[in-house]
């Protein structure tokens, strides 16, 4: 995977939460993922793809993360995941991916981005479309935490 790739998006996640929602987060080191089953309970999944390449990002929540985002976004949030909440983790996911899009076109890489879809629910699972590893970090923060993944076509 191009690791000029990865820091756009993690800048970008750092600061949409920080701006957004009032929550700053600690990354953990990069690993690499060997399964698809998501770590947190709600996903955004984006698919991107430019001439050289293809590949997707997904953005995990845990619930009480999720939750305490809403809250910390628009004032109030539900008990529990729901509608509001996956839309929630979706307009998210558009807003890291047309951050880093705007990074990346900044030094050549241009990409056209899919609309995100988004799963929730325990042990939901992440299906990639491109054929390479998946990197995932983890971004700690007081609710609870996020998980951040990308995997593009080697």
């Amino acid at each position: 995977m191009k690791v000029e790739f990865i820091n756009p998006f993690l800048s970008s996640m750092l600061n949409v939460m920080s701006t957004m929602a009032q929550m700053d987060l600690t990354p953990e080191k990069p690993k690499l993922k060997k399964d698809d089953i998501a770590m947190g309970d709600v996903s955004g999944l984006i698919g991107m793809v430019s001439p050289t390449t293809k590949g997707s990002l997904s953005i995990t929540f845990d619930a009480p993360l999720a939750l305490a985002t809403m809250k910390g976004m628009v004032g109030e949030a539900p008990d529990e995941v729901n509608d509001e909440i996956t839309d929630l983790v979706g307009e998210i996911t558009n807003m890291v991916t047309g951050g880093a899009k705007r990074m990346l076109s900044e030094k050549g890489f241009e990409f056209d981005m899919a609309t995100p879809i988004v799963v929730s629910g325990p042990n939901h699972t992440i299906h990639h479309k491109s054929k390479g590893p998946v990197v995932i970090i983890s971004l700690k923060g007081e609710a609870g935490r996020a998980y951040i993944e990308f995997s593009f076509d080697e």
